[in-house]
């Protein structure tokens, strides 16, 4: 190939080049004449390439008759210093409209290192704002913002975690990136993954989702809920969307949960209590009001209540050893029947406990240990994993106990479940009180 030809073919593949540049782009040789105009600069301004080149600046068509010589000593000083040189100007469109448009101008240096021209990028100044404003809250979202922001591949792995993220996660920003998220919950990753894989295959849910999960933290395992929103992010520069990931944002709102929670499950029980009320005073039988009150105690709050009450050939007193317990009543009732034959609870058994604190006693079953085999062996129905034992007191005596047993699906009894659990008591109490009087045993 001759050198003509090497220089047409450089020249084509710079125009190519210049072309197909996102931003709009000009040259001006040593004596401020144009030399090049890519397709954005025609774009933007409405003048094209056969129009410009060649025109010495930007006289008499694309800046005010005012403005030229500003303007052109101000894009030309360009070549006389080092860096960069940023201006905002105000440009004429082909069309008679003005265009407010930030240019950076450098100079070109020849072979022999002397100023051969400048070249300047420039865009509408609207553009450039929107540019730096997307800039702007990428990194306030990623260093500042009160909500957690979470930058996850298609692997579902975090790529990008900002500073209150990682305080949620208990752990450093960089710790987290590349980490499967099983690594870092130790629940609720099923559900979150779902959710992100849903995202990244059909967008957006148009609403937030709350989820609860379990943190694995240094401190140890943290239940919380997170209110979470989520972006499904695809590359701009691709003709059609390819997914690069998901924005996960989420708060945290476990604390307000909670108290919705606990205000719902407070209203719940004391409707209980007022339903198990209104039944028990339609009992013409004391004994049979007790029962009832189980029935409506267990709604929501345990899967069985065992009763159990003083042996009747004992008196009990305070300060003696502990008395002998028969089974009363169960609810469900198929587990154990009632009878006369005292319970075998063996010594340090909850419910014995619970007699000698005189106070109520919450237990579960060791981690790794069988439900089955530990409920077993203190007398519960089998699939028992959670206790909850309360005292039976009625003017100054304790008349039994009753438990309430849980299974392993759910949560271990806390102490508002003890307090709901004393009040029962408290109520069954008076009845097999009143119950112990009319049969003229007390």
């Amino acid at each position: 190939m001759t050198a003509s030809g090497r220089s047409e073919t450089a020249d084509d593949l710079l125009a190519a080049l210049l072309d197909g540049m996102d931003a709009a782009l000009c040259a001006f040789d040593a004596d401020g004449v144009i030399t090049h105009w890519n397709r954005e600069a025609e774009r933007i301004l409405g003048w094209s390439a056969a129009e410009a080149v060649g025109r010495k600046g930007f006289e008499g068509w694309a800046v005010r008759a005012a403005d030229a010589q500003d303007v052109q000593d101000r894009l030309m000083a360009a070549q006389d210093v080092p860096g960069r040189q940023v201006h905002e100007f105000a440009l004429l469109t082909k069309s008679g409209g003005r265009v407010l448009v930030r240019t950076q101008s450098a100079g070109v240096p020849g072979a022999d290192g002397k100023p051969a021209g400048v070249y300047c990028a420039f865009s509408a100044v609207h553009a450039q704002i929107d540019l730096e404003r997307s800039i702007a809250l990428s990194e306030a979202l990623m260093e500042d913002a009160s909500w957690g922001v979470v930058l996850v591949d298609v692997d579902l792995r975090p790529a990008v975690v900002n500073a209150h993220a990682a305080r949620a996660f208990g752990s450093g920003r960089t710790a987290l990136l590349g980490r499967p998220l099983g690594d870092l919950l130790t629940q609720g990753v099923e559900e979150l993954e779902g959710a992100l894989q849903h995202v990244l295959a059909e967008g957006a849910p148009p609403r937030p989702v709350e989820l609860w999960v379990s943190v694995r933290t240094p401190e140890g395992v943290r239940r919380r809920c997170w209110r979470c929103g989520f972006l499904r992010l695809a590359s701009p520069l691709a003709e059609e969307p390819v997914p690069l990931g998901v924005a996960l944002l989420f708060q945290d709102v476990t604390d307000a949960r909670r108290a919705e929670l606990d205000t719902a499950q407070l209203r719940f029980r004391s409707h209980q209590l007022h339903r198990a009320g209104r039944a028990a005073a339609e009992c013409e039988d004391p004994a049979e009001a007790a029962a009832v009150r189980l029935d409506f105690a267990l709604a929501g709050f345990a899967e069985h209540a065992l009763l159990d009450v003083v042996d009747g050939s004992q008196q009990p007193v305070d300060g003696a050893p502990l008395p002998r317990l028969v089974r009363f009543a169960a609810s469900p009732p198929e587990f154990p029947a009632p009878g006369s034959i005292p319970v075998r609870y063996e010594a340090g058994h909850p419910v014995l406990q619970a007699l000698e604190r005189s106070g109520s006693v919450r237990t579960s079953s060791p981690r790794g240990e069988a439900a089955e085999e530990w409920a077993r062996s203190r007398q519960w129905p089998q699939g028992a994993a959670h206790g909850l034992c309360a005292v039976l007191r009625s003017r100054g005596r304790t008349l039994g106990t009753l438990t309430f047993l849980r299974g392993p699906s759910r949560a271990a009894f806390e102490r508002a479940d003890a307090a709901y659990a004393e009040e029962v008591a408290a109520r069954v109490a008076a009845d097999l009180d009143l119950a112990t009087r009319d049969t003229g045993t007390a």
